[in-house]
């Protein structure tokens, strides 16, 4: 039997922004690694992005050698402990498991942070051997793509300088997971890890208004790759989106996680919401939003305009949320924003919607239902329905080709229109998962190490 990860209760959890998950017992990671059959030819190491050798560090764990499958685990997957905590495995390894046909898959993604947490546990930090080149790679962003590149060349043996517009490093794994999901105390091991490789991470630089492309190959650096992420917010174009207390899913979870409003007045960013939110969404960010809100006391209703079948959000998100006590508006479209005389919000006009046929998503397209308009009694709206690549490296950059919908055109090796510009992670694909971002990583430091040294 496929052994279930230990978790809070929701009566105590929905109460603290500790994390939620407590991992598996040593008793349980045995079990669950006893339930692989070590495949001739494992399916699950295809379904990985960054190539792990699942079957082999599980085994380790069976043998009880928690910290050599750590070290297994990091020839590929220079996060981990990360990994093992956000990676939707069951839309990847875990769907390829044998297993599947008979039963319940591996347990992947459990075992993996159980390897992973050996090092946090332990108070140890793993070191990898790395060679010194003497070429210079700029990495520009500090989200799973550049920290995977960035590591990646810095093992090959590349001096790598990382460069993050804000103060502090980890780009959505810092302001956008809450931290009853990844606790920044992890983010920051893995930090620790990806610098003890000798990367060098600079803060506060904007590439693009710090200093341009052009200034960083004057500075010596015949590759930079950009990993810049897709943080810029969409809205829905109603009105009374410009009132106080509509945040986008970005600004509330970056107040929150990164500058720590939870816990105002020990850190001094409050956050001006009011007792009735709606969040609007339906995917793993708008979930995120919605369970903050949740353990900040307030009365909390999620918005979705489809069923809860066609949510985009991770199945253990949905159930966790519901456990904690998150209501559903489903089959709802909002339409207009409402708002007091002081320009607050006061209200949500929504109209009933109903399943037509299926769009281009494969999922059934929501028809609004005619004269079906009504208003919600809120105070706080937050629109998390997906966020789209920044334009200033493209608005800044001459020659620099971008595609329709804003993400930054490659071609197969990940190479921009520039020469020695490199691209990949969400700023290619426009959001997507961290693991996908981090498989783009580590193909564009292989991409970057053949053109530096002329392979192509």
């Amino acid at each position: 039997m496929r052994q279930k990860v230990r978790q809070q209760s929701p009566e105590e959890r929905r109460k603290n922004f500790s994390e939620v998950s407590l991992g598996l017992s040593d008793e349980q990671a045995k079990t669950e690694a006893k339930r692989c059959i070590q495949c001739k030819q494992p399916k699950c190491i295809e379904g990985c992005p960054v190539g792990i050798n699942i079957p082999a560090f599980i085994n380790l764990i069976l043998q009880d050698k928690r910290k050599e499958a750590l070290v297994k685990i990091k020839e590929k997957n220079n996060l981990p402990a990360i990994c093992g905590r956000v990676c939707p495995q069951e839309d990847q390894c875990e769907k390829f498991c044998v297993l599947n046909k008979t039963g319940e898959p591996i347990n992947i993604g459990a075992l993996e942070r159980y390897a992973a947490d050996y090092e946090l546990v332990h108070s140890l930090q793993l070191t990898a051997h790395r060679k010194k080149l003497d070429s210079k790679v700029a990495v520009v962003g500090s989200g799973p793509a550049g920290l995977t590149a960035a590591a990646d060349l810095a093992k090959i043996g590349y001096q790598v300088w990382l460069f993050e517009s804000l103060h502090i490093a980890g780009g959505v794994l810092s302001y956008g997971i809450p931290e009853f999901r990844l606790p920044k105390v992890i983010v920051r091991k893995e930090m620790d890890y990806i610098s003890g490789l000798g990367v060098q991470i600079h803060t506060d630089i904007l590439v693009g208004r710090t200093f341009s492309l052009d200034d960083l190959f004057t500075q010596g650096f015949p590759a930079i790759f950009l990993a810049v992420g897709a943080g810029l917010p969409q809205f829905l174009n109603i009105s009374g989106e410009n009132l106080s207390r509509v945040y986008s899913a970005n600004e509330f979870l970056t107040r929150i996680n990164l500058m720590k409003a939870y816990r105002f007045p020990e850190y001094a960013t409050p956050i001006n919401i009011g007792d009735k939110v709606a969040v609007i969404g339906g995917g793993n960010v708008a979930f995120d939003c919605a369970r903050v809100a949740l353990r900040l006391e307030k009365d909390t209703e999620l918005i979705y305009r489809r069923t809860e079948k066609e949510m985009p959000a991770r199945q253990e998100e949905v159930e966790n949320a519901k456990a904690e006590g998150l209501k559903f508006r489903l089959l709802t479209q909002p339409v207009r924003i409402l708002g007091d005389e002081k320009g607050f919000v006061s209200g949500l006009e929504c109209i009933k919607m109903e399943l037509g046929q299926p769009d281009s998503s494969g999922r059934r397209r929501p028809i609004p239902v005619k004269d079906s308009n009504f208003i919600l009694d809120v105070d706080t709206v937050i629109v998390a329905i997906g966020q789209k690549p920044n334009p200033l490296i493209g608005k800044v950059t001459p020659g620099l080709k971008i595609n329709p919908n804003g993400t930054i055109w490659v071609n197969e090796n990940l190479t921009t229109s520039i020469p020695g510009v490199f691209a990949g992670g969400d700023i290619i694909t426009g959001a997507d998962t961290v693991i996908s971002a981090m498989g783009a990583g580590k193909k564009a430091a292989v991409e970057i190490d053949k053109y530096i040294k002329g392979s192509r």
